[in-house]
């Protein structure tokens, strides 16, 4: 089946009312997107921001009259945003999307390989993985500057501590590594749900690693036990956070974070150097990894 989409340029300003003439006219999807490179990072809470060129996008079926809906738009509106009809030929998406996931080496050891494609290293440590709904392929420049530390690591015997952990690409990796048990913490359930996957797409024992929605874990059991405590999220949850990964980490452990642009990264520093210094691991991409060492 084919589609028809509705693109206009427009003004944040504008959104809302192109939005609610695109629905009222048949739209059975309306999408919005960056239409100037514009990023737009962290919103604070209660916030929708827009950016300052924003690309609208209706999803029409192949047999609408699109005359008719042109029609019902302001003309003055319409010459604004640089309207234009487009036929959108009907995909698989899934597969069009899987056509792009290769397998990527991490550090030395570990591959982390598409379920559904031969790994190209089959001696190597080799994550098998689906992420599902879930954040983490190791595409993000992020997820890949973690697992190139965890891959430099000597994990053998280890507690690996997941906090955010998504598609459960971390704790698995860490556990494939060596790690004799994980926790998983994230606050969406498909995420722990990808990740259960995951786990046993790997043949990861089901005792080796727990998930659980932020809470819902035995704090007595997890308290100063993990060897090493990851948080690939956002600065601001990172610094809201400090306490409770902190409350993880064994004496002498290891607390990686990332999913901070490099110019957060020094007042995140500046939010843990009463515990522990943290130092710039790795770089990729104005991205940065944070790795510090507990005392004692």
């Amino acid at each position: 089946m084919s589609w028809l989409q509705l693109r206009l340029d427009t003004q944040p300003a504008q959104v809302g009312t192109l939005e609610d003439l695109m629905l009222s006219t048949g739209a059975v999807a309306v999408t919005m997107e960056d239409n100037a490179d514009q990023p737009v990072l962290e919103p604070g809470v209660g916030e929708t921001p827009l950016w300052g060129q924003t690309r609208l996008t209706g999803l029409y079926t192949a047999d609408t009259d699109m005359k008719a809906v042109l029609a019902a738009f302001p003309g003055e509106l319409l010459q604004q945003a640089n309207q234009r009809v487009e036929i959108l030929e009907d995909k698989d998406w899934e597969r069009e999307w899987m056509q792009h996931y290769q397998p990527m080496p991490f550090g030395k050891r570990l591959w982390v390989c598409p379920s559904w494609l031969q790994p190209p290293e089959p001696t190597a440590v080799n994550l098998l993985l689906d992420p599902g709904l879930a954040f983490g392929t190791g595409t993000h420049p992020t997820t890949a500057l973690c697992l190139a530390e965890l891959d430099g690591m000597a994990l053998d015997g280890r507690c690996v501590i997941d906090y955010g952990c998504g598609s459960g690409i971390l704790a698995v990796a860490a556990l494939l590594l060596g790690a004799s048990r994980a926790l998983g913490v994230d606050n969406d359930p498909q995420a722990l749900a990808a990740s259960r996957d995951n786990s046993a797409r790997n043949g990861i024992d089901g005792t080796a690693l727990a998930l659980a929605l932020p809470g819902a874990y035995d704090r007595a059991a997890w308290a100063g036990r993990a060897d090493v405590v990851i948080a690939n999220i956002l600065a601001g949850p990172l610094v809201e956070l400090a306490d409770t990964l902190l409350g993880f980490l064994k004496p002498g452990g290891t607390l990686l974070l990332s999913g901070l642009l490099d110019t957060q990264a020094p007042d995140l520093c500046r939010r843990y150097a009463d515990r522990l210094e943290l130092r710039v691991a790795g770089e990729k991409e104005g991205w940065v990894c944070l790795r510090g060492t507990l005392p004692g």
